[in-house]
């Protein structure tokens, strides 16, 4: 299911912990990646959105990963890099273990130059640095210097995977801020979406009015109907 140029719009002006409670409504409970961050911690990197494109890591076995691995061009990592679409986003599940990177600034930048929207892993990078300063959004768990093949076995491509804790399968969608990565099942993005650039609407009338002294009772959650009327007026004056 391709994701509508539409609904990557909106959801690129939309934040994860939005997108979380309009999952939560729908009995949403495990859709966050737990434990990533955008590589170089930056405080508020653009939003990524983008269909999930998977690679899936097993525990290395040692005679199975020597260097040489590498001259296989079907070896699922380079393959993983070579196929992930444009616009979409490599997800890795690593086994939440960063002792060995995922990948490193090299593949990241093959990534980067193919049009991909961003990379995911609940492992580490090597060349963390470096991607930290590239124009592509990446996410993982903290630096990590050693060869994948340390410890990681690439062994699937486009594959459902947990990473994170959180099931993905592809073309599921994928949205990252500063916050963290969120997993919206493919069948529901369009609405997903929509509901999200309502509830933005509202949350940055609440926002404005807690600011300027409102408490929150009967404004959040807005339990006292006046306030609808109000949002309603704010939000045909912002256009929004």
């Amino acid at each position: 299911m391709a994701l509508n140029p539409d609904t990557r719009t909106k959801l690129k002006t939309v934040s994860t912990a939005t997108l979380a409670t309009a999952l939560y409504k729908r009995g949403f409970r495990n859709q966050m990646i737990q434990g990533v961050q955008p590589v170089g911690g930056k405080a508020k990197p653009e939003t990524m959105v983008g269909e999930a494109f998977t690679l899936r890591y097993m525990p290395a076995r040692e005679d199975l990963n020597q260097l040489s691995v590498f001259r296989d061009r079907g070896h699922p990592q380079r393959k993983a890099v070579e196929e992930c679409p444009p616009g979409a986003v490599m997800v890795m599940d690593s086994r939440k273990d960063p002792r060995a990177a995922s990948a490193g600034g090299i593949l990241v930048t093959r990534l980067m130059v193919r049009g991909v929207a961003g990379v995911v892993t609940d492992g580490g990078f090597r060349d963390s640095a470096d991607i930290a300063a590239m124009d592509i959004a990446a996410f993982h768990t903290r630096p990590s210097a050693p060869t994948n093949l340390t410890l990681h076995q690439a062994i699937d491509i486009n594959v459902p995977i947990g990473c994170g804790d959180a099931p993905v399968f592809p073309g599921d969608v994928i949205v990252g801020d500063a916050d963290g990565v969120i997993v919206i099942p493919a069948h529901l993005a369009d609405e997903i979406a929509a509901e999200a650039v309502d509830m933005t609407a509202f949350e940055d009338f609440v926002q404005e009015k807690v600011g300027g002294g409102q408490s929150i009772l009967g404004l959040y959650p807005p339990t006292d109907e006046s306030n609808l009327a109000v949002f309603e007026a704010w939000r045909k004056e912002k256009g929004r």
